[in-house]
């Protein structure tokens, strides 16, 4: 048979589809059976009909035989060759937009690492290309050719340049004969010249960072003169390579630029500028002879163009004969070097550092000298091009002309300014296309002609949350003013408040207002004000900013700035804000063409303007402390600016992400931050919180709708008077505050970074797969007919809609993280009764779950788990809704359309419940019974009498089955009716880890790495670990509250509510052990003190030496067991008494809670009593859920330790000490006298429900902990 003949491979999920594909074309053909893939129809006519079907039946035989079980299980309805043909493309080779646009990006993305096999990426590639052919996806082979070589690493930097310059043009194919020849030559081996020597360096580890072992030497160095062989040097693993010429007898002083060498080396001592003895590495020559390296440091060398630059890292090697420069170090740094007319530019950018010039030997020489002895020490003070660089920065990146003329008056200090070289960051925050149109107004006074414009939105919110700025400027000065809004609206809010602070500080009136037709500038309240004030309106033609120049540049001017700011200081950009309000300040101080050459400052104030305080912005600043005698004197922070109104420095301190103003700083302008990341700075434990003379500000929630800054602000400087020490006495609580604040802080920190709307989701890093997210819920939408677009009926109102972003961690070596986005309808503007009825949607019990799972371990059943896709979209709308088109994908020619939606969509109110009812609808038309004890599990029995069971959250499903078969016939069923994700063997629910020991028929449910997060979120990680969830010392009441404002304002900064409510969804999952502890600190939510918050932080610690811990189910014989307990009066408040209980299957809790009592028990007995009547009522429940689910496990018994207790149960006469007792509590006596549940005496240290109700040592705790199957 031709699969014995050609072992052609089963087709799988993994299989490369595009070469199966053509291997079986090949055996169809060979078999004359290649027609059959036609169609019948399109069989040749000469065929008769029988032979026909014959023929289509033998091809679809032989791919049947050629497909795993898993493809034909999705195929096996297919009747013919043909339609089993194109459905094995449609499921293997998608050609959708999606799936081409997926494939696309692998191929841009595909790149060959440092040191990886060429030929493993020309595999990968081709098969790259064979799927995008079989999409139908067409590209040029030249454009092929190119993408291949931006694919190659920067070492392939010359074979490309070979390739691109050698000829007009390319294609693929010879990019790949190219590519191969150039990878074989490589390694070829040449023996060495006798004219040159090869060095051989083995260097300490730590110092190696290079990976380019084993190179040719000739690669990108020198050749010797008398041979046309290249050197080249033997391949050492632990060694670095370098090739220079050591002919000469005596030590150069010249520096030679080395394309082989791994690092600077020189033999001259005395020229290191910083040095450090070292004790390993050695230098072999070609001959076998070794030279020792002696030490590593520092070299100042002059350059070409009289900079004094240092390079670092030199080794010493006395027995050198050359200074050797190396190439490889500086690619490494970012700099560049290309060779031309014997002359060799190393640059950075457009900036040339470094010139060679080719001498003898043909060996590039640097172009310049060392710098030794005392010039090497005065080198390191400040050049004429350093200081004008320095200033050029503090200024804001002011341009030549500005600094010079600044430089005449005498404000800089005394300092020269001389021709300012280039500047990178100029040029990427300045770069323009054209030009404004200057308009001339001939004013006379200040307030007579004002420009304003509105700036915005911004992609990223500010850190105050605004998204616009509103600048004004006045005509006569040119001085700006610029305030930050949240939203367009504001804008109105802030000309009024501008207004009246300006008038009231002149004693002018506004005469004259340009701006654009924006609706914030037009509306009636604005139009209203002017026209009372006497304000003349001066509007600009639409579509025609040019009218509304001075405004437009000046947006221009300050972005400018702000772009040159946040990048020479390397923010994030969220600093938008401060960088721009800097850049007001500055440019009112700058010189202005428009008032010949005076800044706005000195024209509106009549007075010069003060340079000697500014600093660059986001310079590194050290603000005094004083914390205590042994505590650091300074913090670090960031420059961000001058604060408005204060009489001093506006810095943000990194470490605990607060604002700080402070008049004693200290100013690092030699040295820029590294690239701060100040959203994923973690904080560390027990933060200090800066409390002295220092005023310190949150980073605003901004909570009023303008934020209270200005970026103008009155002429004034920086305060230098020493004020008197501010002696505080000291705090009885100071560590419990440093955590505290550590973890507010913590909590703000967002973990996975996920955008929070449209915009954000394009503009950051991974908007890519976020873009591929959007469009995939689009086409899923579409494919649902989840809308139509039509007009908007009149007197109809619409739904807005947003898009929702989600990034899925998965499971590490077994699901790569997934990037989710869901279009959500904003639900909350529904009106009751007109676009909704009822909203109510059941969802599976944590209990019920806990349940399957028992029973899955306890009979070894066969458990997977799916996914719906979509799943509110299934569900059928029984109202009319009306919904905005999606943002970002609006239908051309139909902006004004709205959708008309026909399915439920995420977001609405009656969504779950309508996709609620369409799921239980066809669970019951397929023979599943719904259980009368949770809506959610649904269970069917078979002819053999197995089970097969379901459970439902929301679009989240686990199915369990004795068999795999009967599991793929609940699929089968399921993938008909919805569209489905097949998640394979369950292993993670609701933030559940499930894991399965088939041979010791153990499973184990665990919160591991929701539990890691949550250490992570309130910055416990390095937390000392504790062995109880609750320490016996915490005696919790309403008493330890806050009591005074201070600690009222001290807790609303800690994230109580948070921590408790985090903590709350892991007892409620899988951690019984936390029922007592969560149980005590949630009662205090609403009013919580610092001994609460200690609380809370001690079972912190109990989770930071637990999270390992984990439910384990097994296959035991004990059936479903109940143990109950009451701890009397154990509310210190009102002294009501505790209920806990907990069940158990299998010897593993599945239902526990802990709880206080609605009832003040005059007695212990009463307590407990009360507490039998809690378990028997979950009992009850259990017994129904199990008669339903598997009748062997019916649950009959339930445990208390309290024998008069029990005697209470069984007595139904009527007694003084119980007629008190509220009647809902003696309905357990129907009950035990029915016999539905039997309750018996158990021994206290026997009883795990003690867990669940106090603190308990360490021993007993440990002990209860093993009966209710709770194991690390």
């Amino acid at each position: 048979m031709a699969s014995l003949k050609y072992e052609i491979p089963l087709l799988d999920r993994n299989t490369r589809f595009a070469l199966w594909q053509i291997k079986m074309q090949a055996v169809l053909a060979q078999m004359d059976l290649e027609d059959a893939l036609l169609g019948i129809d399109k069989m040749p006519s000469t065929l008769t009909d029988e032979e026909k079907k014959r023929k289509d039946r033998k091809a679809l035989t032989q791919l049947h035989l050629h497909l795993s079980n898993e493809i034909l299980q999705d195929v096996m309805k297919e009747k013919t060759a043909a339609a089993l043909w194109k459905r094995l493309e449609q499921i293997c080779m998608s050609k959708t937009l999606t799936s081409k646009l997926h494939m696309k990006q692998r191929l841009y993305a595909h790149r060959l690492e440092e040191g990886a096999s060429v030929h493993e990426h020309l595999t990968v590639f081709k098969e790259i290309l064979s799927n995008l052919e079989a999409m139908e996806v067409q590209y040029d082979k030249e454009d092929l050719g190119l993408i291949l070589l931006c694919s190659l690493p920067p070492s392939y930097s010359t074979f490309r340049d070979t390739i691109l310059y050698s000829r007009e043009s390319l294609t693929v194919d010879e990019v790949y004969d190219s590519l191969t020849s150039y990878d074989k030559m490589k390694h070829l081996v040449v023996k060495p010249d006798s004219q040159g020597e090869g060095l051989i360096v083995r260097g300490r580890q730590d110092r190696n960072t290079d990976d380019d072992r084993g190179e040719a030497a000739n690669q990108k160095g020198k050749q010797p003169e008398n041979s046309g062989e290249a050197d080249v040097v033997e391949d050492y693993s632990d060694g670095e390579l370098l090739v220079a010429s050591v002919n000469d007898s005596k030590v150069s002083e010249e520096w030679i630029l080395d394309s082989g060498c791994t690092f600077h080396m020189s033999p001259n001592r005395d020229w290191f500028t910083t040095y450090e003895t070292v004790s390993e590495g050695v230098v072999l020559m070609g001959n076998n002879a070794s030279c020792k390296i002696a030490g590593v440091g520092t070299i100042k060398v002059k350059m070409f163009d009289g900079v004094v630059r240092t390079l670092s890292d030199v080794r010493y090697v006395p027995e050198l004969k050359r200074n050797l420069i190396s190439l490889s170090t500086l690619d490494s740094k970012g700099y560049r070097y290309t060779a031309e007319s014997g002359v060799l530019k190393i640059s950075k950018g457009s900036l040339v550092v470094m010139k060679g010039q080719r001498k003898t030997a043909k060996l590039y020489v640097l172009q310049g000298s060392t710098v030794t002895g005392d010039a090497a020490v005065a080198s390191s003070s400040l050049s004429d091009d350093d200081i004008t660089k320095l200033w050029h920065m503090r200024l804001g990146h002011m341009s030549e002309n500005g600094m010079v003329e600044l430089s005449k008056r005498g404000l800089l200090d005394g300092q020269g300014i001389c021709k300012l070289n280039f500047c990178e960051h100029c040029v990427f925050g300045k770069q323009k296309r054209v030009r404004f149109i200057r308009g001339i107004h001939n004013t006379k006074e200040t307030l007579e002609y004002i420009h304003s414009d509105l700036w915005g939105p911004s992609r990223v919110p500010s850190r105050g949350g605004a998204n616009y700025m509103l600048t004004f400027i006045d005509d006569f000065s040119r001085k700006v003013w610029a305030f930050f809004l949240k939203q367009k609206s504001d804008v109105f809010s802030a000309f009024k408040s501008w207004k009246i602070m300006i008038e009231k500080q002149t004693g002018k009136q506004i005469k004259y207002l340009r701006t654009d037709n924006g609706l914030e500038f037009c509306s009636d309240e604005f139009n209203r004000l002017c026209k009372s004030e006497g304000i003349v309106r001066h509007l600009t033609v639409r579509h025609t900013p040019q009218q509304n120049g001075v405004a437009e540049r000046m947006n221009r001017t300050i972005m400018e700035k702000v772009r040159c700011m946040l990048s020479n200081a390397n923010l994030p950009k969220s600093f938008w804000a401060e960088a721009a309000s800097t850049a007001c300040f500055l440019i009112n101080r700058s010189p202005s063409v428009a008032i010949e050459k005076k800044t706005p400052q000195e024209v509106w104030s009549g007075n010069p303007a003060n340079y000697s305080d500014l600093k660059i912005f986001g310079c590194p600043a050290y603000a005094h402390v004083n914390n205590g005698k042994l505590e650091p004197r300074s913090i670090k922070c960031v420059f961000l600016g001058y604060k408005a109104g204060v009489k001093g420095y506006k810095l943000w301190c990194p470490e605990n992400r607060k604002v700080v103003i402070s008049r004693d700083v200290v100013f690092d302008e030699t040295a820029m931050l590294p690239n701060l990341s100040l959203k994923d700075c973690s904080n560390k434990e027990n933060q200090k919180q800066v409390e002295h003379q220092i005023n310190t500000e949150s980073t605003p929630q901004v909570s009023t709708k303008i934020e209270n800054r200005v970026a103008s602000s009155p002429q004034y400087s920086i305060a230098k008077n020493r004020t008197k020490r501010e002696i505080k006495p000291p705090k009885k609580y100071a560590e419990a505050d440093l955590v505290a604040y550590a973890l507010n802080v913590a909590e703000d920190i967002d973990a996975n970074q996920e955008p929070s709307n449209y915009s954000e989701a394009i503009s950051c890093e991974d908007s890519e797969k976020w873009m591929f997210a959007m469009q995939e819920e689009m086409e899923s939408l579409h494919k649902n007919k989840t809308w139509d677009l039509v007009k908007l009926p009149k007197g109809k109102k619409t739904v807005r809609c947003k898009w929702v972003f989600k990034k899925k961690e998965g499971t590490p070596g077994v699901e790569e993280p997934k990037y989710k986005a869901r279009l959500v309808a904003k639900g909350y503007s529904q009106v009751p009764g007109v676009d909704f009825t009822d909203v109510f949607s059941p969802v599976v019990k944590h209990s019920s779950i806990r349940a399957l799972l028992g029973i899955v371990a306890m009979h070894d059943l066969e458990l997977e788990q799916l996914d719906v896709k979509t799943a509110f979209l299934h569900g059928e709308l029984e109202e009319d809704i009306y919904m905005q088109q999606p943002e970002g994908f609006t239908v051309s020619e139909k902006e004004d359309y709205v959708c008309l939606l026909k399915k439920s969509l995420y977001g609405l109110k009656q969504s779950p419940r309508q996709w609620y009812k369409r799921f239980d609808s066809f669970m019951t038309s397929h023979d599943f019974k719904r259980s009368s004890f949770d809506s959610c599990v649904y269970f069917k029995k078979n002819n053999d009498g197995s089970f097969v069971y379901l459970l439902l959250y929301v679009d989240d499903m686990l199915i369990a089955a004795k068999d795999k078969g009967e599991i793929r016939k609940v699929k089968a069923q399921l993938s008909e009716e919805f569209e489905m994700k097949d998640l394979g063997p369950a292993k993670k629910i609701l933030g559940m880890e499930i894991l399965r020991d088939r041979k010791t028929s153990k499973l184990y449910l665990s919160q591991k790495g929701y539990i890691e997060k949550l250490l992570c979120r309130f910055n416990m990680r390095s937390a000392k670990p504790v062995s109880t969830p609750l320490a016996a010392h915490f005696r919790l009441s309403s008493a330890l509250s806050p009591q005074s404002d201070d600690e009222i304002k001290y807790m609303s900064h800690v994230p109580y509510s948070s921590a408790v409510g985090s903590l709350m969804y892991a007892m409620v999952c899988s951690r019984p052990d936390l029922s007592y502890a969560v149980s005590a600190v949630s009662r205090y939510m609403a009013n919580p003190g610092k001994e609460h918050w200690k609380a809370v932080q001690w079972i912190l610690r109990y989770l930071r030496g637990t999270t390992d811990v984990c439910l384990q189910f097994g296959r035991t014989e004990d059936g479903v067991i109940g143990y109950v307990d009451a701890d009397f009066a154990g509310d210190l408040d009102r002294r009501r008494s505790l209920t806990g209980y907990v069940f158990t299957i299998g010897g593993c809790a599945i239902s526990w809670k802990a709880t206080l009592q609605t009832t003040v028990a005059l007695s212990t007995t009463e307590a407990e009593y009360m507490a039998i009547t809690e378990a028997c009522k979950e009992a009850i429940w259990l017994k129904g859920l199990f008669s339903e689910l598997n009748e062997n496990l019916q649950i009959s018994t339930v445990f208390c330790d309290s024998q008069s207790a029990i005697f209470l149960t069984k007595d139904q006469m009527f007694h003084e000490r119980t007629k008190h007792i509220d009647v809902r509590y003696h309905f357990v006596r129907d009950i035990i006298a029915r016999g539905d549940i039997v309750v018996s005496k158990i021994s206290t240290h026997e009883n795990p429900a003690d867990m669940m109700t106090k603190s308990l040592p360490i021993t007993k705790f440990e002990h209860c902990l093993d009966l209710v199957g709770v194991h690390c």
